[in-house]
């Protein structure tokens, strides 16, 4: 957990730098409370380089209702950046695809800040598409 929590932090300075505000609530404590035990609020892939936890992804499963079919939602994906390029990232989605074809789901899908241009051009490389004519709401409990 300390190592996932520090790269959480590493990527909220990322996130910060790009422009974005909100403020960073997820820790070691959050992640073992959320993470594990009975009934987790999600899952998670870790990537390791060098004997290091060099990236992470954390996702929880969804459904569709257009498509009627399971999906996987990818939560976050960060790589360290002294480890990128090495193909991290494109593991830890080809690890996700695994999971979400085991499970019976037909799309993973997640979302991006429109700043983050270079994650942007990760995900084009390796196939991912925008899905045209939805933007995000949310509304708070």
């Amino acid at each position: 957990m300390p190592a996932i929590a520090s790269l959480v932090e590493e990527f909220a300075r990322y996130m910060r730098d790009l422009g974005d505000t909100t403020g960073l609530r997820l820790d070691a404590a959050a992640l073992e409370r959320d993470g594990f035990g009975p009934d987790p609020a999600f899952r998670g892939l870790v990537a390791e380089s060098s004997g290091s936890v060099a990236g992470f992804l954390l996702y929880h499963a969804g459904y569709d209702t257009d498509a009627a079919a399971r999906l996987l939602f990818v939560v976050d994906l960060y790589v360290t950046e002294s480890a990128r390029g090495l193909g991290i990232g494109a593991a830890l989605m080809a690890a996700a695809r695994t999971v979400a074809a085991r499970s019976g789901a037909r799309q993973i899908v997640w979302t991006i800040d429109r700043r983050n241009t270079q994650a942007r051009r990760f995900y084009e490389r390796i196939g991912a598409r925008d899905v045209e004519g939805l933007d995000l709401m949310c509304l708070d409990v």
